[in-house]
């Protein structure tokens, strides 16, 4: 656990983070399976308030099914699927009633991701928090990262530790900040429109994973300098207009996402009112073609999601740069090539991105900043909650052959 002296380089936004309780619009508590460290256990069995020890005896439970120190107990969640110990005005009974010591690192933790980098600390947030999500999300500044010294022992629930030791191919973690400084500048890139910048960032992976696949990664950092070159020059534009916009394979995409939800279940009540006015924003009917959906959705983007987001693109910028950050892009899990880690981080966009289209169809005039909080805000929670509905998608597109960059530039233009 780092100690009160152990630096940690966090996104801005994280120095203003803090939990608002019960202001708060959702609660981090509900959906959740909340699991109870070795050490809170111990404690919550030795707690001298003989109401609270009698409750908390009730509803934790011991995980006898592959047990860790960090996994050790369950709370027993309501048929509501919230926490039991959160009071009427939904805070904490137990950080109330016996301070915050006793909460377990998942509830002390949440919603911050720390990583290790080379045995450095990072932290950021999941943005399944509102108050994260407004703070992450509606800067119209860059997102920039600092150090800062940490004022007391803090609990952390470690997510991910970039160690070459960790991954098969060690040469091109070498490269992890070369990669890291190009990637987040290209999105921060603001003489490009946001898709175009995903796309440039698509065309660099597939690249990339030529030369790793070639055995040729010590020429990552000419690619990085070419690329360099060709973004200032603007080379890539004239590339990127004429790469062909085709709705109709979002809305297949769509149709087939939507089957998926309505059988996935296990969805929080935020997104699903989201989710119905998506699917109302483009008068969804399981009757109506292809290309009839597809004309609604296509009017909606042109009038009412395109003319907000050309004033609000920071959002996504900053939503990109925060992914990218939090999931030690582009290297999340040994197990997922270059070129997947860019389609996962593409495919968030898209699924956000197809959304509010719909929502700003429904909204039109009236669309705002918190139908954009709450769509991104919500969405993120479900694929938090189960990662099922992502899964999906991303086998749909390797099924179908859409994970090349021509096949994701589909789904990424309108």
């Amino acid at each position: 656990m780092p100690q009160s002296n152990s630096i940690f380089l966090i996104p801005s936004y994280m120095d203003q983070f803090q939990c608002i309780g019960s202001s708060c619009e959702d609660t981090c508590c509900a959906g959740w399976s909340v699991t109870i460290d070795k050490a809170t256990y111990k404690k919550y069995k030795k707690v001298k308030d003989p109401a609270l020890a009698k409750k908390l005896d009730k509803v934790v439970t011991r995980n006898k099914k592959d047990s860790t120190d960090n996994n050790y107990a369950l709370m027993t969640m309501t048929e509501c699927e919230s926490c039991p110990m959160l009071s009427v005005e939904n805070l904490c009974e137990i950080q109330l009633r016996i301070g915050e010591d006793y909460l377990s690192t998942t509830c002390t933790s949440y919603p911050r991701v720390t990583n290790t980098v080379n045995r450095n600390y990072e932290m950021s947030a999941n943005l399944s928090c509102p108050e994260a999500a407004r703070l992450a999300l509606l800067n119209p500044n860059p997102m920039e990262f600092f150090e800062v010294k940490l004022e007391k022992k803090h609990k952390n629930q470690f997510f991910a530790q970039l160690e070459p030791n960790n991954y098969t191919n060690k040469q091109i973690i070498s490269y992890f900040w070369d990669l890291r400084i190009f990637s987040i500048g290209l999105i921060q890139n603001r003489n490009y429109d946001i898709t175009d910048r995903l796309l440039i960032m698509g065309l660099f992976y597939q690249n990339l994973q030529d030369l790793v696949s070639a055995g040729n990664i010590a020429e990552t950092p000419q690619l990085i300098e070419n690329y360099r070159k060709l973004i200032e020059a603007g080379t890539l534009r004239q590339s990127l207009a004429q790469i062909p916009i085709e709705v109709s394979a979002q809305i297949r995409l769509l149709k087939e996402l939507i089957d998926v939800r309505i059988n996935v279940g296990g969805t929080n009540s935020r997104y699903l009112n989201s989710f119905e006015t998506f699917l109302a924003g483009i008068n969804y009917t399981d009757t109506d073609d292809i290309e009839t959906i597809a004309s609604r959705y296509q009017h909606a983007h042109d009038m009412y999601y395109k003319p907000f987001m050309e004033d609000h693109f920071y959002i996504l910028e900053n939503y990109l740069v925060n992914q990218m950050y939090k999931n030690l892009f582009p290297f999340y899990g040994n197990s997922l090539s270059l070129m997947d880690n860019y389609v996962i981080l593409a495919l968030h966009y898209s699924l956000i991105k197809m959304h509010l289209i719909g929502i700003a169809g429904f909204h039109k005039s009236d669309l705002n900043l918190n139908h954009i909080l709450t769509l991104i805000q919500s969405l993120a929670k479900t694929n938090e909650h189960n990662p099922r509905y992502l899964q999906f998608a991303f086998d749909y597109l390797k099924k179908k052959e859409f994970t090349s960059i021509a096949g994701m530039a589909i789904f990424l233009k309108n």
